[in-house]
């Protein structure tokens, strides 16, 4: 697939203005200073750049197009948006001294933008999916604007008969914030699909740290013996509520209900 230039590799002084003047100051009103637009770009760097770092370590390169994206989404748009969490109706909770060990939700239908990737290693295939739907999200689609970001980004994976490894091909999707629900923007890489999934039950167990074939594989064992029987499927979604760069990350693995 084309990686979108991925590769592998190894205020002034005076009074104080209230929150009420600001918000009703428009963008066109807004003009950034020669040091403001400087210190914007050394953000940007160092984001960029942290990025790298990590992702070299899946032996993923970061291409230099993604520091705007990457930015974006890590300042949260300078806070003129939330991270709106994906809605859903908690049906039960099983809990294992004062920790949530399961559980049991109802999801809507609703439109997801997906990617399907193909690489040697889940760690690699999120990453690439991921940066794709970044670039959807900030601005690459037909509204041209910055679409908001969900949480938790999934991705639907696919394990042999037996649990015990991964299928090489990983689906990432990004859940459309409501207000684009009814009219999703069309993505501009043909790579990238609008699908409309249908309302689910879904059983769901927290996890925290790094995520790659092992710990999956663990967290699917897991989840297995949270509902006091075997997984019966070999489709399952990886929740992440941080991003692939984050040092602490915040997980949760889902198994949906037969019907």
């Amino acid at each position: 697939m084309d990686r979108g230039g991925c590769r592998l590799s190894g205020g002034g002084g005076g009074g104080m203005i209230t929150l009420e003047e600001l918000e009703s100051v428009s963008e066109e009103q807004l003009s950034d200073s020669p040091e403001e637009q400087q210190q914007e770009q050394e953000e940007e760097e160092r984001l960029l750049q942290y990025w790298r770092d990590v992702a070299r370590g899946h032996q993923v390169e970061v291409p230099t197009d993604m520091a705007e994206p990457i930015h974006q989404i890590t300042t949260n748009n300078e806070g003129t948006h939330v991270r709106e969490q994906v809605p859903y109706t908690l049906i039960t909770r099983k809990e294992k001294c004062g920790e949530v060990v399961l559980e049991k939700r109802h999801y809507e239908k609703a439109h997801w933008a997906c990617i399907t990737v193909h690489e040697d290693t889940y760690e690699q295939s999120i990453c690439y999916g991921f940066m794709k739907i970044m670039r959807y999200i900030c601005q690459q689609n037909s509204a041209g604007s910055y679409l908001g970001m969900t949480i938790p980004i999934v991705t639907v994976v696919h394990t042999d008969e037996m649990h015990r490894t991964l299928s090489r091909a990983v689906t990432v999707a990004y859940y459309l914030p409501p207000r684009h629900q009814s009219e999703p923007p069309r993505p501009h890489d043909p790579e990238i699909t609008i699908e409309h999934w249908p309302a689910a039950i879904i059983y769901t167990r927290p996890f925290t740290g790094a995520t790659n074939e092992l710990t999956i594989i663990h967290e699917i064992s897991g989840l297995a013996e949270a509902l006091e029987r075997p997984a019966v499927s070999d489709s399952f979604i990886v929740a992440g509520y941080t991003n692939p760069a984050a040092a602490h990350r915040q997980n949760e693995i889902w198994i949906l209900e037969r019907p």
